[in-house]
């Protein structure tokens, strides 16, 4: 695997390295020894996916708190998506600051979100189908969220968005003095 820092500290893209013969080819898609060199958690409790029928759907951006908090290993396995995460630890250098990336199923690529971010995506093609791998089990108590038009985090969306769940459309604005939820 090949990983690659983002501009917001400890997110990263990885790619897989395919070794390939005249059946196809093989590749890693996570190696726990591997994560861990590179400082991430590699201990995925719970696997989730979705499949977003419409170009333009926004879910997220979503997030968990306290001892619910996870990590994510985010991939498209059917079409495009732009994945967005937002950095929400106060320490951070590069707190409240996003950053998105166009995920492909052709590519391969993932994105490892690290605890305390913000994770949504937005469909860039119909039937989109993500899958992502969570360090700990969904707690509805400890569920967080942000709105996608926050005007605080100012995302760039690259699609008008088409489709929007109540619930996403019901968070709260992030406010210039709200404490950091990490």
């Amino acid at each position: 695997m090949i990983f690659h820092e983002t501009t917001l500290k400890d997110a990263m893209l990885i790619d897989p390295e395919p070794r390939g013969d005249d059946r196809g080819f093989f590749a890693r898609m996570m190696c726990r020894a591997e994560f861990s060199r590179h400082g991430l958690i590699g201990d995925f409790v719970q696997h989730n996916m979705s499949v977003s029928r419409l170009r333009g759907t926004v879910r997220g951006l979503h997030f968990q708190r306290g001892t619910d908090v996870e990590a994510k290993l985010v991939r498209c396995l059917n079409g495009e998506l732009y994945d967005v995460i937002v950095d929400l630890r106060g320490g951070s250098p590069t707190y409240l600051r996003h950053e998105g990336f166009v995920l492909t199923a052709e590519s391969r690529r993932m994105l490892y979100v690290p605890p305390g971010f913000a994770h949504g995506f937005q469909t860039l093609t119909d039937d989109c189908e993500a899958f992502y791998a969570v360090s700990a089990a969904y707690a509805p108590a400890s569920e967080g969220g942000l709105r996608h038009d926050d005007p605080l985090l100012g995302i760039a969306w690259p699609l008008p968005v088409t489709v929007l769940s109540p619930k996403d459309a019901s968070w709260p604005l992030l406010r210039p003095d709200s404490p950091a939820p990490f």
